[in-house]
């Protein structure tokens, strides 16, 4: 009785191995944002989107493949891509395309490669529409041309199940010699571009200088013209005031009769003084004879 036991018993305990590795090989696991493609000789029997897990006994008859396609979304950068622009220069930008696959039967049987087939259509696509734009604006206009490559692009990856969300120019760079032939450019325009600023300031200069004189001259007609009605009008103001008026006469004809000479008005005894009149008393000079002191009544030496 016992050997019958430990019989059953050994046989239980094999039969469960066999049994767990039979159900596991009739199951289907089902990730998240996944699809499993079952194949039958080679061709597709179905396709499982649903996550969890899938009881499917003929998986483990050996013609029975499960193949696993990730839906989530991937990218990849494609590095030292040469196009010429449309001057000819070699441009070598590095692309990045954001994409994920829609449709994992047609991704997985509609094409060989779809990894090195994205590889060429981008490099064709960017050859294509960078051909037609200077460096320049490939440079400053890289959301408008890789918006224009993603167009491109998910024209063709459509029919292989991928859509591209995304294209982007990660860097642009140009070959050393024609860098340094740019360079070379850029400066020699620059130094063009000061010599005319230069040139444009010196002409500003000289035609500012010249309105200047242009209206300091007018000015100065215009103030030689207003002095003899000015002169005028002060002599007919000290007409009013005879002594005042004859203190003038006197000093007016000294200085025409001697103008090398200093004369000073000292103002009038008691009534006007000269600091009255705005003009600064001037010290005696010994042995000047010409230096004549006015009174009231007029003026004495």
């Amino acid at each position: 009785m016992m050997k019958y036991w430990l019989l059953g018993a050994t046989i239980g305990l094999l039969t469960l191995p066999i049994l767990a590795w039979l159900f596991r090989a009739m199951i289907v696991q089902v990730q998240e944002m996944e699809t499993a493609l079952v194949t039958r000789f080679g061709e597709l029997a179905t396709a499982l989107e649903t996550p969890g897990l899938h009881f499917w006994p003929t998986r483990i008859f050996p013609w029975i493949d499960v193949i696993h396609v990730s839906r989530r979304r991937d990218f990849r950068l494609f590095r030292g891509v040469h196009v010429n622009d449309a001057r000819g220069t070699t441009v070598i930008i590095d692309l990045w395309v954001e994409f994920r696959i829609v449709d994992a039967a047609r991704a997985t049987f509609s094409v060989a490669d779809w990894d090195r087939s994205l590889q060429n259509l981008v490099a064709h696509s960017a050859t294509s529409i960078l051909g037609n734009r200077e460096f320049n604006e490939i440079l400053c206009d890289r959301t408008d041309v890789g918006r224009l490559l993603q167009v491109d692009i998910a024209a063709e990856t459509e029919r292989w199940g991928l859509s591209v969300d995304q294209v982007y120019i990660h860097k642009v760079s140009l070959l050393p010699e024609v860098s340094q032939q740019i360079f070379h450019t850029i400066a020699a325009r620059l130094e063009r571009a000061k010599a005319d600023i230069e040139e444009s300031g010196r002409l500003a200069v000289a035609e500012l200088e010249a309105e200047t004189d242009a209206q300091i001259a007018g000015l100065v007609a215009d103030a030689k013209t207003h002095y003899p009605v000015a002169i005028g009008h002060a002599l007919a103001r000290l007409a009013k005031r005879p002594n005042v008026f004859h203190a003038y006469e006197e000093l007016h004809k000294l200085s025409l009769l001697r103008p090398h000479r200093t004369v000073a008005f000292r103002g009038f005894d008691g009534d006007l003084r000269a600091i009255d009149a705005a003009m600064l008393p001037i010290p005696a000079i010994e042995g000047a004879s010409d230096e004549r002191r006015l009174g009231r009544g007029g003026g004495h030496a």
